[in-house]
């Protein structure tokens, strides 16, 4: 076997097989501090490149193509979807928009470009108010999880039956269903004011296997989501009999380990979310949770795969002088190679899942000019105390000593499947813990093992947020565009004025309070009861008051006002309620009152006031002699300063009392005259 050299791999993304993973080098680690050899899955990738892993900006818009890669949700994360359906039906239009090739646990919240909604129980977008407008519902949204045998979305299948079935039922395909109403043309800009709305969401995404528990639930444990990944078709293509579990339990662990964040309270130590596409390079994807969870992926002797957890062990192999044949070490104080700080950026939920700025770490301009940093950008990490703590881990690692060392070979004590081990090499090293950072070479021709790595303190994982955290970046402030805004002391008041032919006609006034004079107002009004349709009119821009056309005399309205600025309307107001009256004044009293019972009736006398504007006469009954109470019997019409009667039919025996008043034509009524008390036989 001469000339035979073993490399027992640490694997960052395991390739479709074993077999071919064993080509790739592509640790966490190395791919951090450099000094990588290129390989085969290097190679690979350049002859066939894939699509990078999407940012959390590229989730912001709807897809619109022909047959877009699955997307793969992992943790909790704001993205919008792909459109597999867009028509329109009775002027409503109908989005059906996939966001996960998978069944998820569920969607959290929803947005219609930067606003946050409200659903109510059926899906009717209540909130904000501009999308449910004077009661009317504009919006629906109603989702599917994925399930293997999912349900057509019923509204679509009745309304366009004939190219949307019963059988597009969407199977393993997490979808919304959004419904939305044309709106009338003079509300268009009110109802959608960014136009036709761009739908995205907060999803719980992908339930993972939790070999602690043996239970597949949703999780936003980043080494479970690794798991997942090295056994997914989208990652490493691996069974999980092919995985060590109890390294897979410990590093879950480690990220469900508690930690103190700045402001005093507990998150798990690494807990995040991102999601992907199908096609998207899955060494890309590999290496962005192995970076965020502080893993390092490895095949084990016995062919399974291992991972380091991101803490620090203890180690367990000392390398002396007796057992380094060759030792190298680089201080690293070259500023060529070292940083005075880290800048850091992640996707912070805090901000509607957008990437974020973390506070720097170090002082990027310790005593010279020049900015020494280095960025550590991560879109699986949505913490900024996560972030801080890998930026530190950054910093130590960029500015630590490098040391190459040439050892004997021990089979009873090899480094290869070891993150930490112990040199005594004094006087250069007397004790130092050193993280192995390259692939670990044995040859069996010369019985040596060489690897690289970087001096690092025990403390590795120390971190307290209270002095070491810093300040995180503010968050861009969306204001969500509000409109016009609603009139201000808005008052109705009846007026009336003279019209051709000397007759009296009765309009409403209304008025308001100045806010802008750049806005015009519209005034509504309708009859409370047998409405023919509501008419409005609008007011000249400046001015705090408007007339509406005549009204019918006598008759109930309810008016309301909203402003316009832009194209785009206020919500109403609350409606005030008038009477419509175009002769405020009452005639003169009735005289000549008598009443003269009868059986089962009464004739009640009277002669008419001598008032031009006298209409007619209302006839009340009463049981006692007070008009509160009596009941309207009758009204009769007639002529000024003549005399009138009327039969009321229908009575009761018994002793009763009548009461006559005098009315106008809009109904305003005189004082009420008794006739005093009659019988009813």
């Amino acid at each position: 076997m001469t000339g035979l050299e073993l490399i027992p791999l640490i694997v960052s993304s395991a390739a479709t097989t074993v077999a071919a993973a064993n080509a790739l080098y592509l640790g966490t680690a190395a791919l951090l501090y450099g000094g990588l050899t290129v390989g085969l899955g290097l190679v690979s990738r350049a002859l066939t490149p894939k699509p990078s892993v999407p940012k959390p900006e590229d989730g912001t818009y709807n897809l619109k193509q022909s047959v877009p890669s699955l997307p793969i949700v992992l943790g909790r994360v704001k993205k919008a979807g792909d459109y597999v359906f867009l028509e329109q039906s009775n002027g409503v239009a109908y989005h059906i928009i996939v966001h996960a090739g998978h069944r998820v646990q569920g969607y959290v919240k929803h947005y219609l470009h930067d606003e946050e909604v409200v659903l109510s129980g059926s899906g009717v977008v209540l909130q904000p108010d501009h999308f449910h407008d004077d009661g009317d519902d504009y919006i629906v949204i109603n989702t599917r999880l994925g399930l293997p045998a999912e349900t057509a979305y019923g509204d679509v299948v009745s309304q366009l039956s004939s190219i949307w079935t019963t059988n597009h039922r969407g199977d393993g395909l997490a979808s919304i269903m959004m419904r939305c109403a044309t709106a009338p043309s003079k509300d268009y800009l009110k109802i959608y004011p960014n136009q036709m709305p761009e739908h995205s969401a907060v999803i719980d995404g992908m339930r993972l296997y939790d070999p602690r528990t043996g239970v597949t639930a949703f999780s936003v444990n980043l080494a479970l989501m690794r798991l997942w990944h090295l056994t997914s078709p989208y990652g490493g293509k691996l069974s999980i009999d092919d995985m060590h579990l109890p390294d897979w339990i410990n590093a879950a662990n480690v990220c469900s380990q508690t930690v103190t964040n700045r402001s005093g309270g507990s998150e798990s130590r690494y807990e995040g979310g991102m999601w992907f596409r199908a096609n998207s390079d899955p060494i890309e994807v590999g290496r962005t949770l192995d970076q965020a969870a502080e893993l390092v992926v490895y095949e084990r002797p016995d062919g399974k795969i291992g991972v380091h957890a991101g803490e620090y062990v203890e180690p367990t192999i000392t390398l002396t002088r007796n057992e380094i044949i060759s030792f190298g070490l680089n201080t690293n104080v070259d500023p060529a190679t070292t940083v005075l700080a880290v800048r850091g950026r992640f996707t912070d939920p805090g901000d509607i899942y957008n990437t974020n700025d973390a506070a720097i770490y170090g002082n990027p301009y310790v005593g010279e000019d020049t900015e020494r940093t280095l960025t550590v950008e991560n879109v699986a990490v949505q913490s900024h105390n996560h972030i801080q703590r890998l930026q530190k881990l950054a910093y130590i690692r960029r500015n630590g000593a490098r040391v190459s060392i040439t050892a004997h070979y021990d089979p009873d004590n090899d480094v290869a499947y070891h993150r930490f081990i112990r040199v005594q090499y004094s006087p250069k090293l007397s004790d130092a813990v050193i993280e192995i950072t390259s692939k670990v070479t044995i040859s069996l021709r010369d019985m040596t093992v060489s690897f690289s790595g970087i001096v690092v303190p025990s403390g590795l994982y120390d971190f307290n947020a209270a002095t070491e955290e810093g300040e995180p970046g503010a968050s861009i402030v969306i204001i969500t565009p509000t409109g016009a805004p609603v009139p201000v002391n808005f008052d109705v008041v009846i007026q009336t004025e003279i019209v051709s032919g000397g007759s009296t006609a009765a309009y409403a006034l209304a008025s308001w309070d100045l806010v802008s004079p750049s806005l015009t107002y519209e005034l509504e009004w309708e009859k409370t009861s047998g409405s023919t349709g509501p008419q409005s009119v609008v007011s000249t821009a400046g001015e705090t008051q408007v007339r509406s056309g005549y009204l019918a005399d006598g008759t109930q309205y309810k008016f309301r006002l909203r402003s316009w600025s832009g194209g785009a309307s206020s919500a109403w107001t609350a409606y005030e309620i008038r009477t419509a009256t175009a002769d405020p004044a009452a005639p003169g009293v009735v005289t000549g009152v008598s009443a003269t019972g009868g059986v089962g009736q009464v004739t009640l006398n009277w002669t008419a006031p001598n008032s031009a504007n006298y209409s007619a006469a209302r006839c009340y009954i009463n049981t006692v002699n007070t008009f509160s109470g009596a009941t309207l019997a009758a009204t009769e019409y007639g002529a000024p300063s003549s005399a009138d009667s009327r039969n009321v039919t229908g009575l009761t025996a018994g002793v009763k009392y009548g009461f006559i008043e005098a009315i106008n034509a809009s109904g305003v009524a005189a004082a009420p005259v008794a006739t005093g008390a009659f019988t009813v036989t």
